[in-house]
């Protein structure tokens, strides 16, 4: 099965490049900068093809271009495209707010990673090391069928897999669910409290904690603690964190807070990225 891989020599690009590489798909890579053209010749060895010419033929096309450009590249690329052809989003955020453009006889399908969980039973320091997955560690991921026939879903799960690899686990969601998931769940809500806490740190820092020293207490109270709110042990928290925590979150966080995820504000966010 022929692939179009659009956008192949950007860095999300050379990530699917290389594990598309001795794949069962034939990919045509197309890549528009000179120095992504060398990017991807230094580190998969693959050359890059005219669009037209990479789009003969392709069963799908993955589009692994940045969430401000999909609008774009898709107006370009969606009506070359044969019909009944898959065409891959690697992102929630465009296709939900309405990017691609009407055609009822392509299928679209959107995909993420979830990236390799804290908590894993990786034992090799190559898997360990690999924060962002696609690599040596395992991850899941999230897949939608935005529209197009039912057996599209297995196929586009199946590239999914490939280009994410290795995996942990596969889920199906809605588009509507994977943009709860991010920018909801993981940039919102995820990135921004991450964001805060490293503040945290350099604050206590400031007020006199050796730089070390507060990181490796914060990062190991975060290993614990995380096990226990996720239920990765059975374990509870001490009256004392409890009632911290009781005073806290008030402190910390708005009353209406989990507001965030309504629609209107998903919706709203979406438009402001892309």
């Amino acid at each position: 099965m022929k692939i179009a891989l659009i956008g192949a020599g950007g860095k999300m690009g050379v990530r699917l490049s290389r594990n598309l590489k001795g794949s069962r798909y034939d990919v045509a890579h197309v890549e528009v900068s000179e120095i992504g053209q060398k990017r991807l010749k230094d580190e998969v060895g693959a050359d890059c093809v005219a669009v037209d010419e990479a789009l003969k033929d392709a069963k799908a096309v993955i589009l692994a271009v940045p969430d401000t450009a999909i609008r774009k590249v898709g107006a370009d690329i969606v009506p070359k495209v044969a019909p009944g052809t898959i065409v891959i989003a690697l992102d929630a955020a465009a296709p939900f707010a309405g990017h691609f453009p009407e055609r009822a006889d392509v299928t679209y399908f959107v995909t993420h990673p979830c990236h390799p969980p804290i908590f894993n039973d990786e034992t090799e320091m190559a898997a360990k090391r690999d924060y962002f997955g696609g690599i040596a560690a395992r991850q899941a991921i999230v897949s939608a069928l935005m529209q197009g026939p039912e057996e599209h879903f297995v196929i586009g799960e199946d590239i999914a897999k490939t280009i994410f690899q290795p995996i942990l686990r596969s889920h199906r969601v809605t588009v509507e669910q994977m943009a709860l998931l991010e920018p909801g769940l993981s940039e919102t809500v995820c990135a921004t409290l991450l964001v805060v806490m490293k503040d945290a740190m350099d604050e206590v820092v400031r007020r006199g904690v050796d730089r070390v020293a507060a990181r490796d207490f914060l990062l190991g109270h975060l290993n614990i603690l995380a096990a226990v709110v996720m239920e990765e042990v059975d374990g509870v928290f001490s009256d004392a964190c409890n009632k911290a925590i009781v005073n806290g979150k008030p402190r910390l966080m708005r009353d209406d807070w989990l507001g965030v995820f309504e629609t209107h504000e998903i919706t709203e966010s979406i438009r402001r990225i892309t």
